[in-house]
């Protein structure tokens, strides 16, 4: 259900969100995990972690496991996802255009994800969409989500107070670190879990393309 409301500050999740590339974590996870002979994991205990930052996404997968073991899992993940393995990571549909149109709206665009910076601006560089954000935080450089540390950041640098921010994802980590940092949140069923998923983290809708989001914010400013 939209809410009347005009945001400044729309803050995106990247992976899941603006970009498919579920099923490359999967495979790179879980080759990884195969190369150290560890317990297995299946798609969707892989898929449930997605939207943390590595070290604690790995934790959550193997929190028995020693730091060294971990530490090793996440050297061997990074190799196997750049390695791609044939399996590309297009942005979602409509997801460039959207970008432009809203940008040109004079929306501030931000993304908090739980990739590493290199691992951003790498993605910022193969899509061609980095200059169209005006800020980002990255796993490596804040408290992993769902801590509101990275969204924090972003408002604080861009100068938007809470209630004008509106967080864009596709898992609970996204919309919990919303809640946790006192903005809205708007999640996407399209991604890496169920809209039912999410409903505790009270989104304000759901959005089954992005390329839905410009309309959408145009109905919560005249509702």
């Amino acid at each position: 259900m939209c809410s009347s409301h005009n945001y400044r500050l729309l803050v995106f999740d990247w992976d899941g969100t603006l970009m498919d590339s579920e099923m490359r974590i999967v495979s790179a996870m879980r080759t990884a995990i195969a190369e150290l002979g560890l317990s297995p994991r299946t798609n969707d205990q892989v898929r449930n972690v997605i939207g943390l930052g590595l070290d604690e996404a790995i934790y959550g997968l193997y929190p028995d496991v020693g730091t060294p073991i971990r530490h090793q899992l996440a050297i061997r993940y990074h190799d196997h996802f750049l390695r791609a393995n044939g399996i590309s990571t297009p942005l979602f549909p409509g997801v460039k255009a959207t970008l432009r149109i809203l940008h040109i709206a004079g929306y501030l665009l931000a993304v908090a994800t739980g990739k590493s910076r290199r691992g951003l601006n790498r993605a910022f560089d193969e899509t061609g969409v980095g200059p169209l954000f005006h800020a980002s935080r990255c796993a490596d450089e804040a408290y992993s989500k769902p801590h509101p540390q990275m969204l924090e950041d972003i408002m604080d640098q861009l100068g938007v107070d809470r209630q004008d921010t509106l967080v864009i994802g596709d898992s609970e980590y996204d919309l919990q670190m919303a809640n946790n940092a006192g903005t809205m949140c708007l999640a996407v069923s399209y991604g890496v879990q169920q809209p039912e998923h999410l409903l505790k983290y009270k989104p304000l809708g759901y959005l089954h393309c992005i390329s839905h989001l410009p309309r959408w914010l145009k109905q919560t400013e005249t509702e």
